[in-house]
């Protein structure tokens, strides 16, 4: 019996905000792939080729080209303006210019200044730590969450503005990057937004779907064997 491969690949790991992004576009497409593994702090030779950033995820189209640089594609937001091209129904990039706009805003917003305190603040101080049978850095993951997230969380609330989307009236690119980089936060600590109730609504409304779900619970199963609860970092 011979299995057909999906054409498209995700080299990285659950545990990266940026391959669950892209996973989320994928699943919210009915697109097939699948993640092959890569160590991004020991990488092997052939991904350094196809990631110049040393950076996951990278996209591998196998339609293209099955092996070497042809077909791949080294940055997340690259990755998903691809997958919409490729496979445009139903859209994640709204019609409209302006919301279009806000969209690739929040998107690179949420990459940028909210993947940095979420993941550098608190995901690695806590979760590296542990997976090395270290003390977690909860002095630094506490100073993430009290200083340097609500103004950025502030931020989010005021462009949300109390509606159900980030940008336009429907799902987008940028609902997706939020939700996913939020939870880079609740793998390893809760994640209390009562200050931020349409920021708290949104995260609710994202976490229930299928799409980001099922990418998350692949990274969770991986956290949990080293931080069985998460921290209360209030």
């Amino acid at each position: 019996m011979t299995t057909t491969r999906p054409d498209l690949v995700l080299y990285g790991s659950p545990l990266s905000p940026f391959l669950r992004k892209a996973a989320g576009v994928c699943l919210t497409k009915g697109v097939a792939y699948e993640v092959e593994g890569v160590n991004v702090f020991a990488p092997p030779p052939w991904f350094l080729d196809i990631s110049p950033m040393k950076r996951i995820p990278v996209l591998r189209d196998r339609s293209v080209a099955e092996e070497g640089v042809a077909g791949t594609i080294p940055d997340s937001s690259a990755i998903c303006a691809y997958i919409e091209k490729k496979h445009p129904s139903p859209a994640l990039y709204p019609e409209d210019p302006m919301a279009y706009a806000e969209a690739l805003f929040i998107e690179e917003f949420a990459d940028t200044s909210l993947a940095a305190a979420a993941g550098l603040g608190i995901f690695r101080p806590i979760f590296f730590a542990m997976s090395k049978g270290e003390e977690p850095g909860l002095d630094k993951a506490r100073d993430a969450w009290a200083n340097q997230l609500p103004p950025i969380f502030d931020i989010l609330e005021k462009r949300l503005d109390g509606r159900a989307f980030f940008a336009g009236d429907a799902l987008s690119i940028a609902d997706i990057t939020v939700a996913c980089v939020l939870m880079q936060i609740s793998l390893v600590a809760e994640t209390p937004l009562e200050r931020w109730p349409g920021l708290a609504a949104h995260f609710a409304a994202m976490q229930a779907l299928p799409a980001i779900a099922q990418p998350y619970a692949a990274a969770e199963k991986i956290v949990r064997k080293a931080l069985p609860t998460p921290f209360d970092l209030t």
